[in-house]
């Protein structure tokens, strides 16, 4: 019965992002617009088990966030050091300054200069080594539960003739 419960509360979420006419827009903001380097910025320690090697610094500052706390933009700068780095939400990030050596936990190794994008699923660790400082843009995702996901994949499957949009 549970199940059945967990699958009526699934269904109503995904109809409730399909018929947005049928849901009321919550308040707030619509349209967020600041240069970078002008989000205020606060101290964000890294957690001290985290850390590898050095003393790295990180700054975080907070751009935008969506009106269901599912999704975050934000500034993100950190100095030397290296460190394991836990994502809890899908991250993608785009470099504004400086460079990141990344090490995945299958091995893959990339150096992320400024202009580079990289993608970081939920519930997943990389390591981080900054030489010198590294600052980006975060767009952060919280990923479905399974349930939830699966029946999202389930409706896009149904829809016809994948004309839908890349947001659909």
């Amino acid at each position: 019965m549970a199940s059945l419960h967990l699958m009526l509360a699934s269904a109503m979420a995904i109809a409730s992002r399909s018929l947005p006419e049928l849901v009321s827009m919550p308040r707030g903001k619509s349209f967020v617009a600041h240069a970078s380097d002008l989000v205020p910025m606060t101290s964000t320690p890294i957690n001290p088990d985290w850390i590898v090697n050095g003393e790295p610094q990180a700054r975080t500052g907070e751009h935008s966030r969506g009106h269901d706390d599912a999704a975050l933009t934000a500034i993100w700068d950190c100095t030397a050091g290296e460190f394991r780095w836990f994502f809890g939400w899908d991250e993608t990030v785009m470099i504004l300054d400086g460079e990141v050596h990344i090490t995945a936990d299958d091995g893959t190794e990339r150096m992320l200069r400024a202009g580079d994008v990289a993608f970081f699923a939920g519930g997943t660790w990389a390591s981080w080594r900054v030489d010198n400082y590294v600052r980006k843009v975060a767009f952060l995702r919280k990923p479905f539960p399974k349930p939830v996901a699966l029946a999202y994949r389930l409706r896009n499957l149904l829809r016809s003739n994948s004309q839908q949009g890349i947001a659909a």
